[in-house]
């Protein structure tokens, strides 16, 4: 079945946003402008209710879900548990900060990091905060400046992790002043590979930048505090780092007396088929940031897990909103835990990650307009190109590709994310049916036929406003 989106219900809805959201002022002229250029206004839905590998529209239209409440919800959506065990929380504890669920959940996090190195725990209420508690535990126990972090990495949404994230020049318009402590970094992912050089020549080129471009002619390497990383480039659009380059970016760290910051807050608990993205690699970072997994997609739960010198006794360390570690969000914590342990999903991801990676090892050899395909554990990405940019307008896009690749997925029951990267970006339940994710997996494929056989390019076409960041 293929749906015409958005239904009436959800268009009416979406309308409304014009009078309510960002760019609700200027959608209009944007969606005229684009469709002038030929471009199709892309399909759109607004959640009516979710449940398991499931989500329905306002219109009553059903979607496997890939998007996955942006890698939020391990256990699928609304897992009866994790619900039962939050409103539980609420009705005993209301919200108050000291409870006990805080000190089970600092405790069973302290037994599953890597080695189990990091005893200290710091509680914070997203992965955006959780970011810059790390950033200010760093800058504090050095005693020193700047923070290293990459291009095309992403850390958050609010002032501060705007400044660590790998957005271009005009998306920092006015907020110039603010970044003089970041320094930023080449990360050697695929598509920003310089002519004439090999994968492998990339990554030592970004290596040699860390370890002695920066020191010499940008900052003197005693006063950097700390490099951060992701382990897994998510927002950027799941890249995935070889062990190379993060065993230098170790080496380097020990080398100068660096910090090294995991940002785990979409790769940690499994979401890559290991406890930790940096499992992966056999590297220990100094700090790990968590977020997202950690508490089922119910409760907002993050923080920052880290060494003892680092946290337990740092006389500056100061972190934790009001909303952090809350009776909710370590209930779910706690819960989500548990039924990892309980029902194998290490394993169950491990089947799902084969099953993936076999049903899109040929891609890339079969379809024009697919550059690259990406799967550490269930961490999916999909590059697009045009198969004959030097047919298209000025100003072309790869973007525009995978963001009609998205729009086909979705018409016809596949819910999945594209942003502006030239990537569908997809994030199944770690529970997930064999069933539903192959039978995902035969519409993505459907999707990018019909849009090699020239299906008419979504392009710039705007998403009609409705609150949210990203298509």
């Amino acid at each position: 079945m293929t749906y015409d989106l958005p239904g009436p219900l959800t268009r009416s809805r979406l309308e409304s946003g014009q009078a309510l959201f960002r760019h609700g002022a200027r959608y209009t002229k944007s969606a005229q402008k684009s469709a002038a250029r030929g471009f199709k206004a892309p399909a759109q839905i607004i959640i009516d209710r979710a449940q398991g590998d499931y989500v329905w529209d306002l219109d009553g239209n059903r979607y496997i879900d890939l998007q996955n409440g942006w890698a939020t919800n391990p256990l699928g959506n609304c897992h009866p548990e994790v619900v039962e065990a939050v409103h539980q929380a609420h009705v005993r504890y209301g919200y108050h900060w000291e409870h006990p669920l805080r000190f089970e959940l600092a405790e069973q996090l302290a037994d599953v990091m890597p080695g189990r190195h990091f005893p200290r725990f710091s509680f914070e209420v997203s992965g955006t905060e959780a970011v810059e508690a790390a950033i200010h535990l760093a800058l504090c126990h050095t005693q020193r400046r700047y923070i290293i972090s990459f291009t095309s990495a992403f850390h958050g949404e609010s002032l501060g992790t705007k400044m660590l994230s790998g957005y271009g020049s005009e998306n920092n318009l006015f907020m110039e002043p603010w970044a003089g402590g970041v320094l930023k970094a080449p990360f050697p992912y695929s598509e920003n590979i310089p002519a004439g050089m090999s994968p492998d020549q990339y990554v030592d080129y970004c290596l040699w930048y860390l370890e002695s471009h920066i020191p010499n002619y940008i900052a003197p390497a005693d006063n950097v505090a700390a490099v951060i990383i992701e382990p897994g480039l998510a927002e950027g659009g799941n890249w995935i780092p070889s062990k190379v380059f993060l065993a230098g970016i170790r080496r380097i760290c020990d080398k100068f007396d660096w910090l090294m910051i995991a940002d785990e807050v979409l790769t940690g608990l499994w979401r890559t088929g290991r406890m930790w993205g940096v499992d992966h690699y056999s590297v220990l970072p100094d700090m790990i940031i968590v977020g997202k997994n950690l508490s089922g997609g119910i409760e907002a739960c993050a923080g920052v897990a880290t060494r003892d010198d680092i946290l337990g006794d740092n006389p500056r360390a100061s972190s934790g909103s009001t909303f952090a570690g809350t009776p909710g969000g370590c209930a779910a914590g706690l819960k989500t835990l548990e039924i990892y342990q309980r029902d194998g999903i290490v394993s169950s991801a491990a089947d799902l990650a084969g099953i993936a990676v076999e049903r899109m090892a040929s891609w890339t050899r079969t379809y024009a307009i697919v550059k690259e395909v990406r799967c550490l554990g269930l961490l999916m990405g999909i590059s697009f190109s045009h198969r004959d940019p030097a047919s298209l307008d000025e100003g072309y896009e790869d973007s525009w590709v995978a963001r009609t690749v998205r729009n086909e997925m979705l018409v016809n029951g596949v819910w999945a994310i594209c942003d502006t990267e030239p990537t569908v970006r997809m994030y199944p339940a770690l529970n997930m049916s064999k069933e539903n994710l192959l039978k995902a997996l035969d519409i993505v494929e459907s999707a990018i036929q019909k849009v090699e056989n020239g299906a008419q390019l979504v392009g710039d076409f705007p998403a009609m406003p409705s609150g949210v960041t990203g298509f």
